[in-house]
């Protein structure tokens, strides 16, 4: 048997144990060992399974994703975010389903101090739908509201999605943060509107308002938001002008959430332990997954697939396009079945060396893999958003109602890569700045 041949024996085997089930990374892991065995011999595949680990993981860059993270879950676990939803809502209730686009405004804002969209549907669910409730929104369409929402913490920077692409394609990760900001807004826009025509065309989906805005409330909501705000601009705006470095910007804002937490008498031994583990536990997750994905990059190096699929591409189209396309088509399906971070590190390996072969722009690809990775997060059967938002708000949203209301959203994702697709610029405009 052949190197290619092997190579192609595993691709199709690591496919099967993902539709078994398999945790993602074991598979990556156990599936890149075995090959490089058969290929080479045991002891090499022995040699790259104990130096992969350290030579990925000791990376300056990956130090970030455990900074970020704690940054978010510090200031989830002590509920410093929900003044963001409360700003939004004075300035944006007057609107037709203006709830609803604070909710998403708040989701955008929440996104820049977490890059997490789980933890950014599970806090907006939390402070949103109460009030969504209260205010006679029918359950299916704030829940579809959450779920979208939370799709922007992949999206608006730091996101921790664009870490690991930046890392594993070697790119820079600020100009991926920076050219995440005019998508992420508009992301935010279209489904801002997209609210407001449903609540024009269905009043019933989201009654108005009634409650009017004194100084009191605009003073209340502005002194409980004004340090997440100053946190955003102290870690984005020290990124982007060259202050600290992304890594630094990460360690930076966990330090400044928890001088917040800790002024504002939030921080417990109980929540700094909460926060704690739920880094420990996610950093754990994505970096297995991730060493997994560079031990099968070597394999599907020494086997000669990448060379191949490369070929195979060129015979079917030399239009970059036209790859773009059917890279969309791809993502979309894998998405259906696989959580965010597992189909990017699954599908890079293989598509990387075409990306370099058509010279697509690797930052403008990343924005386009960090949209379809959004998409993934409210289409069934996995929807990770779409189980959050349902936990959160329990028996009293029914899955049915969820998903119909969530397509109208899932249509405007599709014209939002569209656009993303046609126009580059919207994503290239503002990293050319840092050139």
């Amino acid at each position: 048997m052949s190197n290619l041949e092997i190579g192609l024996w595993g691709i199709g085997i690591l496919i099967v144990l993902v539709l078994l089930r398999a945790p993602l990374g074991l598979a990556l892991l156990g599936t890149s060992f075995i090959g490089i065995s058969v290929m080479i011999s045991e002891r090499s595949a022995l040699g790259l399974l104990a130096s992969t680990p350290y030579d990925f993981v000791a990376s300056w860059s990956l130090s970030s994703i455990p900074m970020f993270l704690l940054m978010g879950y510090l200031a989830y676990c002590c509920s410093l975010t929900d003044g963001l939803f409360k700003l939004a809502r004075k300035l944006l209730s007057w609107l037709p389903g203006g709830l609803g686009i604070a909710t998403i405004a708040g989701s955008g804002l929440f996104a820049a101090v977490s890059g997490s969209s789980v933890a950014c549907s599970a806090t907006m669910g939390r402070v949103a739908v109460p009030e969504m409730n209260k205010a006679g929104y029918q359950p299916g369409f704030s829940g579809s509201i959450v779920a979208i929402g939370g799709t922007v913490g992949s999206m608006i920077p730091p996101s921790i999605v664009m870490i690991i692409y930046g890392v594993f394609t070697q790119v820079s990760i600020a100009k991926l943060f920076i050219a995440g900001i005019l998508p992420g807004l508009l992301s935010m826009a279209i489904f801002s509107l997209v609210i407001i025509a449903r609540v024009k065309l269905n009043p019933s989906l989201a009654p108005r308002e009634s409650q009017g805005s004194t100084p009191d409330t605009w003073s209340s909501a502005i002194l409980e938001t004004w340090p997440m705000v100053m946190l955003i601009c102290v870690v984005l705006g020290g990124i982007f002008s060259g202050a600290f470095t992304a890594t630094e910007a990460g360690g930076v804002g966990a330090a400044i959430t928890a001088l917040i937490a800790v002024f504002r008498r939030a921080l417990s031994w109980r929540r700094l332990g909460q926060a704690l583990v739920e880094t420990l536990k996610t950093t754990s997750t994505v970096f297995l997954i991730a060493i997994g994905a560079t031990l099968f990059t070597r394999f599907l190096a020494l086997s000669g697939v990448p060379d191949y699929m490369t070929n195979v591409a060129l015979s079917l189209s030399d239009s970059p396009l036209t790859f773009i396309i059917g890279v969309s088509v791809v993502f979309l399906v894998l998405g259906m079945f696989l959580e965010p971070i597992g189909i990017m590190l699954l599908t890079l390996p293989l598509l990387l060396p075409i990306f370099n072969h058509y010279e697509i722009d690797l930052i403008w690809m990343g924005i386009l893999v960090v949209k379809y990775l959004e998409i993934s997060l409210v289409t069934p059967p996995i929807g990770m958003n779409l189980f959050v938002v349902k936990t959160v708000m329990g028996s009293g949203l029914n899955m049915g109602s969820l998903l119909v209301n969530t397509f109208w959203f899932v249509v405007a994702e599709m014209f939002i890569l569209g656009l993303l697709i046609g126009f580059p610029s919207i994503s290239l405009w503002l990293p050319s700045f840092l050139d």
